[in-house]
């Protein structure tokens, strides 16, 4: 067979779109593969989905579960505090004020609200003063102090006394 002289090749610019199916070249089993895999992405999404959304509740619970083993610790501590008469005795001073015989416990109150035009200069004055100038306490202190006399003088008074004519 004779053979032709050859020619030299020259290149040829092909358009995009047959640029773009010269290298995808699709066939069959390849068009088969990428249906098999968007159809797996799909099916499987929403496990990962399920998966993802109890990874996330376990990490809630297991941080709950330690902020209440914290918060039973501290209760611990707490309750083991107060089995020492030490801190006891240090919450009774500190609470309601108490103080072991022979120590003199000041207390040092908030001056807001308080007249110091007081001439005898005593905190006890001041209090005095305050305390009288209320209606239910000048009420208070002029009512006499037996009652039951009282009452039985308005009794008697009531049946004794002859009302008034008027003329």
């Amino acid at each position: 067979m004779p053979q032709k002289p050859s020619q030299p090749k020259v290149p040829v610019a092909l358009s995009q779109g047959k640029l773009l199916a010269r290298m995808l070249k699709l066939n069959s089993v390849s068009v088969s593969v990428i249906l098999v895999i968007v159809l797996g992405t799909f099916l499987v999404s929403q496990d990962v989905q399920t998966y993802l959304d109890q990874r996330r509740q376990i990490t809630e619970m297991e941080q709950s579960i330690k902020l209440a083993e914290q918060a039973v610790a501290d209760m611990q501590a707490e309750r083991d505090r107060w089995q020492d008469p030490v801190y006891i005795r240090a919450q009774a001073r500190d609470r309601l004020y108490y103080v072991l015989p022979g120590e003199v416990s000041y207390l040092v109150m908030n001056s807001d609200g308080m007249d110091f035009s007081d001439t005898s200069g005593t905190l006890g004055s001041v209090l005095a003063k305050k305390r009288n100038a209320d209606e239910i306490s000048l009420e208070a202190k002029a009512a006499r102090e037996n009652w039951v006399d009282s009452i039985v003088e308005s009794v008697l008074r009531s049946a004794l006394d002859t009302g008034v004519s008027e003329e």
